[in-house]
């Protein structure tokens, strides 16, 4: 199965599997057995972050599995409390240190928190991280078009992924047209709504179901797959870690990709970028 999921390649020269395994909210006392399983359901992409306070238990069950680190993508994230200069450094030592892997794959700013003001310097230090190897890739999560703009001008380096909230009432199509021009790839997270709204009730949704004789959540994640958007969905329960997985066997059509498109509210049900801090 592994072998069907595709991976879209990033500015840093690597690739990123489109379909990844969230362990966001997962205990720590839960992640090493939650994260063996998804690897022997067949995922090879896991997305941690400083903040789960789970990292170790995510670097456990990967040493654990026997699966050579060449074959897996590894992405986290630095803290919000961690982006003054003299931090970063020490905060991506200790995500190192923590999952005992070797490298990162992917090292993401986790939010830009703009009344901080201090997320340029936070990306200058980034650019040490990839450039020593030790990361592969550097990114930022929940950036809007303003901060990206913001770390391309006083930069010049371009983040290889943006991952934010994004499913089908908030499709983020401004966002993703800039990261388009500027070779972003868009990563979506809670890719399924997050349950905060009936996203498995909507006509568009339930009738590609019925056609395609697969889950509504299926074809949600299809939808995100076929728009070009990386997703990392999460879940304890190996039976949907494996179903949210086997998603190569059909294709939604036009219309059912336009009718899906149709039902974009621009509405988020997370936090607004502009507003954690």
């Amino acid at each position: 199965m592994t072998s069907a999921v595709p991976a879209l390649p990033l500015n840093s020269g690597t690739a990123i599997p489109q379909v990844g395994f969230g362990v966001f909210k997962v205990a720590p006392e839960d992640t090493q057995r939650v994260v063996e399983d998804a690897l022997e359901v067949g995922y090879r992409h896991i997305d941690t972050a400083t903040g789960y306070e789970n990292e170790a238990e995510v670097g456990a069950a990967i040493r654990a599995s026997g699966i050579a680190r060449e074959k897996l993508f590894v992405t986290t994230k630095l803290r919000n409390d961690h982006h003054k200069a003299q931090d970063v450094e020490r905060a991506f030592d200790r995500s190192l240190d923590a999952l005992d892997i070797g490298h990162i794959d992917l090292y993401l700013i986790h939010w830009p928190m703009p009344a901080n003001d201090v997320f340029v310097p936070a990306w200058r230090a980034f650019g040490g991280f990839f450039e020593g190897g030790r990361a592969k890739a550097i990114g930022v999560s929940n950036f809007l078009v303003p901060h990206l703009q913001r770390l391309i001008d006083e930069t010049g380096v371009t983040p290889a992924v943006n991952q934010v909230e994004l499913h089908p009432i908030f499709q983020q199509r401004e966002l993703r047209a800039f990261h388009a021009e500027h070779g972003i790839v868009t990563e979506a997270w809670g890719p399924l709504g997050q349950g905060k709204y009936d996203l498995f009730g909507m006509d568009a949704i339930q009738t590609a179901a019925a056609a395609h004789d697969v889950s509504p959540a299926q074809v949600v994640l299809l939808w995100h797959l076929q728009t070009g958007n990386v997703i990392i969905p999460k879940s304890s329960s190996r039976e949907r870690m494996a179903a949210n997985l086997d998603l190569f066997g059909f294709e939604l059509t036009a219309d059912e990709m336009a009718a899906i498109d149709a039902l974009d509210e621009n509405r988020r049900v997370g936090g607004d970028p502009n507003e954690v801090n």
